[in-house]
């Protein structure tokens, strides 16, 4: 699966996703606190008004990679640019006929020029003298002076002609633009629609100039070459952004992975790396189909220029051609039928024509957009192509090498990128929109405040039973657990080769562990487990049944722990282990690798224990009482949810969306479960997060009853984080999802008040400490940096939070916006709220990114392919793709194979 398919949480950098309407307003909007725009109630927003700013900690100031920009003052005019006779063409070919329309057809009536985002929209200061504001174009990219420019069609044929139809769909005052902005306008249609019209002025330029996506663009003046037929390039991306009183352009770096260019042949035995012998790409000589599709899909949509002569321009074709796919057979074993009849194949045909033998007539062709083809070796791949695709898992390294750079590296970086973005060639289209860049000062500095972090409570015998962690980090020494778990019995099962991992590395291994567990608190009542030897291409479930089996006859009792030492490269296994665990058995399973057993400090011990011990029923800690009183306080009972949906990787078509949903079942809010379904593709919205959200709620309930014997078992509050949502997606949420959980609530006949609060980590937005004293040791702002003020939404509750401790590169601050709040919560209560809720992740003694019911959420969904029997041979992976006529037929199969979590697993964090 990928990471993340679908559009995520984004920034206020994402207008164009947006679609506000002028609906009621939601949330309670107690009056406005010092130095908030005057909102009356006719403003409508989607999200909770922002109602005061929050106070607490300590007040700094701090650089982020904002540049004010000036409001335009006069009209500009908003055209639909559609071509009508013609598929959806790409963004790139539509630029370029924009462009040569304006330009070279018909500067007279494009003086001055409109802007164009390469899809839909054209954008211009001046109001086209058309009749009845429409006018259709006729455009070829050929110019009619030059005979062998690009564009023109074979021989005997005229250019490709092209129709462009202009029409005037609305007039744009950027006044309402400016009432936005001090809160006295509605973020309606009309905002929208002035707020893409200013990031159409400010990419017009380069995205004419640079490969580009949808807000980046790239150029080759810094590249890495990481094999595979993959460059990456350094890239800018630019957004105009509304903020409070004014307009911001957010300047980032970013990275483009980029085909090879130059030779085909090349890129395609770098893809394989197995040497400079083309014969490897021949299905004659051995290349198995599932590698050839595997190819297939790599250069798929790749532009290439062909040159069957092989010098100068008379072989040369006037245009690039994409790749569709790959050939089944060699150019020597492919045949066809000529027009004059007889049969010849593809080697011959281009050996008679251009009197040239192909060099390696045995190996693949090409097949081009209009069925013709072509041997590889005859393919040149045009430079400056994004690889849409997701990256290769083995060159992920090097694509977060090139992409991570220090704090003051990157901010150095981005204050060039201004220039590189805005060049001077754009000025005058920049001026001529009335958008000015004040630049002159440098990066925006903004308001910022350091949250005291959340005082940590450890185990009664612990020689220091709290802690308060320092740049979002502590450490156990001394330390019991909250509540430690007990291993009854245990096995060891070794997968890796015993002369590799020998006798006596079991040994010290299991030693290790018994010592880091007696550190902790865990007890473990069986201190010599069964150790077993299998061989990873057996079945993986007959393995740990026996070792279970095993145990329970020599000891009298089942594990309630598997140990599986695994190799490097054994996805394979872990995923086998995890289903026998968590779907089949309901036993709980740790993994190790065996390169990290061999000679390993008690550190690492130290945090494998971090793990067993909340798989087996345990609390590792919980945050003081005092420190979050909103998660603690005993008269409001308080469910925190985490909710988050994973998407196959783009072009992979048949594959499922997975979704989760994860909650606190204890008071401390230290304590979680999770449930995990699969839904139709790409689809973000959750289907199920009814039925999950009543399995909660029962749970809560069941355990504040029975465990903790609360007398007031049931929920007072929710409080429902989502993960991932795009800003177009707000409304959805609260329309889809929100009436959910309140069925949910219904059918178990609790009233609790809820919060919904949307956490966003896709954006560009980056702070930096001004001053050294500052930073915490990576150079970045310390943990518990808030910004509430000076970037944020200039009418709804937003902020954004650094609430983790920088390690490598650029910490990147999670972005939260309050839909809904029942609970009346402050701005003060919910950011301390959610950086307390960011210290109680299981599985680290530090804080992390996100909340950690979110960032448990996002974990089960990754997991997901765990539920799978490994002997159903489903496919997950991009390379098991279904094609597109089968793809809703294979969707239904992944559905029906789903297999729910085990019973015993359902009270337990599995997933940690």
């Amino acid at each position: 699966m990928a990471g993340r398919g679908g559009p995520r949480g984004r920034g206020r950098g994402a207008p164009a996703l947006r679609g506000r309407g002028g609906g009621p307003s939601i949330g309670s909007v107690p009056s406005s606190g010092p130095g908030i725009p005057n909102q009356g109630d006719h403003i409508a927003t989607v999200g909770v008004k922002r109602s005061a700013f929050g106070s607490s900690g300590r007040a700094i100031e701090v650089f982020t990679n904002h540049y004010e920009v000036s409001i335009p003052q006069g009209m500009i005019y908003h055209y639909d640019a559609i071509s009508p006779s013609e598929h959806t063409l790409p963004a790139r070919l539509n630029m370029e006929l924009i462009v040569k329309l304006q330009e070279r057809d018909h500067p007279e009536i494009f003086t001055p020029r409109g802007v164009y985002d390469g899809r839909k929209n054209m954008f211009s200061v001046k109001r086209f003298p058309f009749e009845n504001d429409t006018r259709t174009f006729d455009v070829t990219l050929s110019d009619p002076n030059v005979q062998d420019s690009p564009g023109r069609a074979a021989v005997g044929r005229g250019p490709k002609i092209y129709k462009i139809k202009l029409t005037k769909v609305a007039e744009i005052n950027p006044e309402v633009l400016s009432r936005f902005l001090e809160g006295s306008q509605s973020h309606d249609n009309t905002v929208l629609t002035a707020i893409t019209a200013l990031n159409v002025v400010v990419r017009m330029e380069p995205t004419k100039n640079y490969p580009f996506n949808v807000r980046s663009f790239f150029t080759p003046r810094e590249q890495k070459d990481i094999g595979g037929g993959l460059v990456l390039w350094r890239g800018y991306f630019q957004s105009v952004r509304p903020a409070i009183g004014k307009m911001l352009i957010n300047i980032d770096i970013s990275t483009g992975t980029m085909y090879k260019e130059g030779p085909l042949l090349n890129i395609c035995l770098e893809f394989f790396n197995r040497g400079n012998d083309p014969n490897i790409l021949a299905p004659a000589r051995g290349l198995p189909e599932r590698e050839r599709l595997r190819l297939q899909r790599f250069i798929s949509g790749v532009r290439v220029m062909t040159n069957a002569a092989n010098q100068g321009q008379q072989g040369r074709t006037r245009t690039p051609r994409v790749v569709k796919k790959l050939s089944s057979a060699g150019a020597n074993s492919l045949s066809f039928t000529m027009r004059e009849g007889g049969t010849m194949t593809v080697a011959q045909y281009f050996a008679r024509t251009y009197n040239r033998p192909l060099q390696h007539p045995a190996i693949l062709c090409v097949e081009v957009g209009n069925g013709a083809l072509i041997p590889i070796e005859l393919c040149t791949v045009v430079p400056g192509q994004i690889m849409r695709k997701q990256v290769p898992p083995e060159k992920t390294k090097d694509v977060l090498e090139f992409a991570t750079k220090k704090p003051a590296d990157r901010l150095a970086s981005i204050r060039n990128g201004l220039g590189v973005s805005l060049p001077r060639f754009a000025t005058i289209l920049i001026r001529q929109f009335g958008l000015h860049v004040k630049d002159t000062g440098g990066p925006l500095s903004v308001n910022a405040r350091v949250l005291n972090p959340p005082t940590l409570k450890y185990g009664q015998n612990s020689k220091q039973p709290t802690i308060v962690p320092r740049d979002g980090a502590w450490n156990m020494i001394d330390k019991k657990f909250f509540q430690p778990a007990t291993i009854k019995a245990w096995v060891v099962v070794v997968y890796e080769r015993q002369n590799r991992f020998r006798d006596e590395n079991a040994k010290d291994m299991i030693a290790g562990l018994l010592e880091a567990c007696a550190a902790v608190g865990i007890v473990v009542q069986d201190k010599q487990p069964l150790v077993f030897w299998e061989n990873a291409q057996g079945t993986i479930a007959d393995h740990l049944r026996k070792a279970g089996l095993a145990c329970n006859q020599k000891k009298g009792v089942f594990p309630n722990l598997i140990v599986a030492v695994l190799p490097e490269q054994a996805t394979d296994i872990y995923t086998a282990i995890k289903h026998f665990g968590d779907v089949s058995t309901g036993v709980a399973t740790q993994c190790l690798k065996s390169q990290k057993c061999t000679r390993a400090k008690q550190q690492y011990y130290a945090n494998v224990c971090l793990k067993i011990n909340v798989k087996l029923g345990g609390i590792n800690t919980i945050p003081d009482a005092r420190s979050v009183s909103i998660l603690t306080d005993p008269h409001n009972p308080t469910i925190v949810m985490g909710a988050d949906v994973i998407h196959p990787a783009a072009h992979s078509e048949g594959r499922p969306s997975f979704t989760s949903l994860v909650a606190n079942v204890d008071s401390d809010t230290a304590k979680y479960i999770a449930d995990c379904r699969v839904q139709t593709s790409r689809q973000e919205m959750i289907d199920d997060l009814e039925d999950m959200a009543t399995h909660m709620i029962d749970m809560y309930i069941n355990y504040r009853r029975n465990v903790e014997k609360k007398p007031n078992p049931q929920p007072k509050r929710i409080i429902f984080y989502r993960d991932g949502v795009s800003e177009g997606q707000f409304r959805q949420v609260l329309e889809h999802e929100l009436p959910q959980i309140k069925k949910a609530c219904a059918k178990m006949k609790v009233d609790p008040k809820i919060t919904v609060i949307v956490v966003g980590k896709r954006h560009h937005v980056r702070f930096f400490p001004k001053r050294p004293d500052e930073a915490d040791r990576s150079g970045n702002c310390r943990a518990g940096t808030v910004i509430d003020r000076d970037i944020v939404h200039p009418l709804e509750m937003d902020f954004y939070l650094q609430s983790h401790g920088g390690l490598l590169g650029t910490s990147r601050p999670a972005h939260y916006n309050v839909l809904y709040d029942d609970n009346r919560l402050t701005a003060d209560g919910i950011q301390q709220l959610s950086f307390a809720l960011c210290h109680v992740y299981a599985r680290s003694t530090r804080s992390v990114s996100i909340p950690a019911p979110v960032y448990y959420a996002d974990i089960v969904c990754s997991r997901a392919k765990n539920h799978y029997d490994p002997g159903a041979n489903l496919d997950l992976t991009e390379t098991g793709t279904a094609d597109d006529a089968h793809a809703s037929e294979q969707l239904e199969v992944f559905k029906n194979n789903f297999k729910p979590l085990h019973r015993n697993m359902q009270f337990l964090m599995y997933f940690s």
